[in-house]
C-alpha cells in the first residue's frame, strides 16, 4: 500500500477567507483552482511559477486532499 501525504498539514478551512473554502496553508489560494489548473494541462512547473507562494508538496495536498474527499464520498450511506 502507498503511504498518504498528511494533507492536514496544508490545507486549511477559515470561514472568512475564500467564503471557507479549502485553501493552501491559508493563503488565498483554493484546492479547487490548484486542481483546475492542473486538469487545465498546466504543468507543475507553469503553477509554481505562476504562484510563488506555493510548493511542490502543496500541489500533492491539494491532490490528496481531493482523493481523500472522493473516497469518502465513495463510502457514505
Amino acid at each position: 500500500m502507498t503511504k498518504t501525504m498528511n494533507y492536514r498539514d496544508f490545507i486549511t478551512i477559515e470561514p472568512n477567507k475564500r467564503g471557507g473554502k479549502p485553501c493552501v496553508r491559508g493563503l488565498r489560494i483554493t484546492v479547487y483552482e490548484v486542481l483546475e489548473y492542473l486538469a487545465s494541462e498546466m504543468t507543475e512547473a507553469e503553477i509554481l511559477e505562476d504562484f510563488p507562494d506555493l510548493t511542490r508538496e502543496d500541489l500533492k495536498a491539494c491532490i490528496a486532499y481531493a482523493a481523500d474527499r472522493e473516497r469518502r464520498v465513495m463510502i457514505a450511506p
